[in-house]
């Protein structure tokens, strides 16, 4: 699997979790962390990944949510800030989203 130093695969999608291997990537190993998508904990890899990626992961790991919920980040002031699908966000541990369903007012 060839991956870049953002630990992205040539394809541009980041590796699953279970996909990346010890040795694998560069310089330093990309680790598992717990964040929280509408209080479920879900598992990533640290480093850049995109709202959709997010919530791709997500929802593998069984949180109820589809591709095109919004996404917001929960802020350590309270307020929520939009991830937008393609808007990266560098995965740490105890990051909390939540994803919404999107309001149709057509």
């Amino acid at each position: 699997m060839m991956v870049n130093d953002e630990g992205i695969e040539a394809g541009g999608k980041r590796p699953a979790v279970e996909d990346v291997k010890p040795g694998e990537g560069p310089g330093t190993e990309p680790k598992k962390v717990e964040i929280e998508v509408n209080s479920q904990k879900v598992e990533m890899l640290d480093g850049p990944a995109s709202g959709l990626e997010i919530k791709e992961e997500a929802i593998r790991q069984g949180v109820g949510i589809k591709p095109n919920f919004v996404l917001q980040q929960e802020m350590p002031n309270g307020t929520a800030k939009v991830i937008g699908d393609d808007d990266k966000v560098v995965i740490r541990e105890h990051l909390s989203f939540t994803a919404i369903e999107p309001d149709d007012n057509s």
